[in-house]
């Protein structure tokens, strides 16, 4: 079932289904909700699933401005209040959504019981780790891209498709997961009047707010108090790193691993292995 609630001072739409503890899945760029298609209906025979999209994306509202994490993350925060009986929740993010995820677990730790991160570091590490295959730090060009004011709405702009399709296909390795329905859907998605320009404004908000909070979080010891999965692609871009090392100093209580056969977008190449993740988890 989908569903539109005023939320924050925005009208946010999410799907919703099953019955149980809650697990609230967020999603990433270039995508919306319907990149959990595969995990939602196996995960709620056991769980309340709430998977919205976010601000700026999918059939949400595209305001002008809020797309630090903070903002984003009381965004989800006042979804789950207005949903829910406000017992703490499974929280899972995914890309952008994982961002958003870590901070709503330090801002809202009182509902978060567990965090799953999937294919990333955190932000704050991806900004100063070196990547030992380039020697460039470990942000991928179209963050440094993305930043940049008014002009990727310019040179994007006139082929969405083929730009969103440049990542669906760099990105994957099991390629049959992101079938041309799906591209179709995120392409038609990133169509709409504002929604290109808001998930720039994603990015445009990591540097330099939030990472100046999540600085301010680190210099002050606060961590994640929950205990929390990281998983990626064995393929993907934060396999190039030493996932599990780069989130010791914020997650206490962690585990993860690699999920063989696959790139970045977990939930759609691998979403069995996912679902055995989380359930293991869940447990």
């Amino acid at each position: 079932m989908s569903g539109t609630a005023e939320v924050n001072g925005i009208k946010m739409h999410y799907l919703i289904e099953g019955n149980g503890p809650t697990a609230v899945l967020l999603h990433g760029w270039p995508q919306n909700s319907h990149c959990w298609r595969h995990i939602v209906g196996p995960l709620s025979q056991t769980h309340t699933v709430i998977a919205p999209d976010l601000r700026g994306y999918g059939r949400t509202d595209k305001p002008v401005g809020g797309y630090d994490k903070r903002t984003m993350a009381a965004d989800v925060r006042a979804l789950v209040r207005h949903l829910t009986d406000d017992s703490p929740i499974t929280l899972v993010g995914h890309d952008r959504g994982a961002r958003v995820a870590h901070r709503y677990a330090l801002d809202h730790a009182e509902n978060v019981s567990r965090l799953a991160v999937l294919d990333i570091v955190p932000t704050r590490e991806a900004w100063r780790r070196g990547n030992p295959k380039t020697g460039l730090c470990a942000v991928p060009w179209h963050w440094h891209f993305h930043l940049q004011r008014d002009l990727p709405e310019l040179l994007v702009g006139p082929n969405i498709r083929g730009y969103l399709e440049y990542f669906f296909e760099r990105w994957t390795f099991q390629r049959a997961g992101l079938d041309p329905a799906a591209v179709d859907e995120y392409v038609r998605s990133f169509s709409r009047p504002g929604a290109l320009r808001a998930g720039f404004e994603d990015y445009r908000a990591g540097f330099p707010y939030d990472d100046d909070l999540d600085n301010a979080d680190f210099d002050a010891g606060l961590g994640l108090s929950m205990p929390v999965l990281a998983l990626w692609g064995a393929t993907g871009l934060p396999a190039q790193l030493d996932v599990l090392d780069a989130w010791r100093p914020y997650a206490p209580d962690l585990r993860g691993e690699a999920i063989p056969d696959c790139g970045h977008f977990i939930a759609e190449e691998q979403p069995a292995a996912l679902l055995a993740h989380l359930n293991a988890f869940a447990r």
